[in-house]
């Protein structure tokens, strides 16, 4: 077979696998067409609490599923400035793995978790419609840290 269609026949397919990446990567990260202000004001009035790092990936999805909404998160940064420790709130709080929600009974969800999970464990409502467009895959194991925790002392 010529060169020449070796290459297109493999230019072809890395754009098609790029294409399917970006719709995946675009509609997990769409924004909620439902507003969800209330669903995060509850989640506050709930005692709920949101334990992240700028540098998560699962955080970072985590608010994405919030839209406009995500800057009324009760939302704690555990990571140091540089991203290699973590501050001692989180430490006082035995933060093992990002994200992590805590609730007013103490009781916790690690991973990244859909609308619908949080809902349901907080007792806050969702608007009409939210979870079906926001839900995200939540992490199978939630004993196993995905996100290394770094120990060092914060500065």
């Amino acid at each position: 077979m010529d060169k020449k269609y070796i290459i297109g026949f493999i230019v072809v397919i890395v754009l098609l696998l790029g294409g399917m990446v970006y719709l995946n990567y675009r509609s997990q990260n769409a924004d909620v067409g439902a507003d969800l202000s209330g669903f995060a004001q509850c989640l506050v009035d709930k005692k709920v609490t949101f334990f992240g790092a700028f540098w998560c990936p699962h955080c970072q999805a985590t608010k994405k599923m919030f839209g406009a909404a995500q800057t009324k998160l009760p939302y704690v940064e555990c990571s140091t400035a540089d991203g290699n420790g973590q501050l001692q709130i989180c430490k006082d709080k035995n933060i093992q793995q990002y994200p992590t929600w805590e609730f007013a009974d103490g009781s916790r969800l690690t991973g990244q978790r859909t609308l619908e999970e949080l809902s349901l464990k907080s007792e806050c409502p969702l608007p009409e419609g939210a979870g079906a467009a926001a839900s995200v895959q939540p992490v199978v194991d939630t004993t196993a840290s995905s996100s290394p925790v770094a120990t060092t002392t914060a500065q």
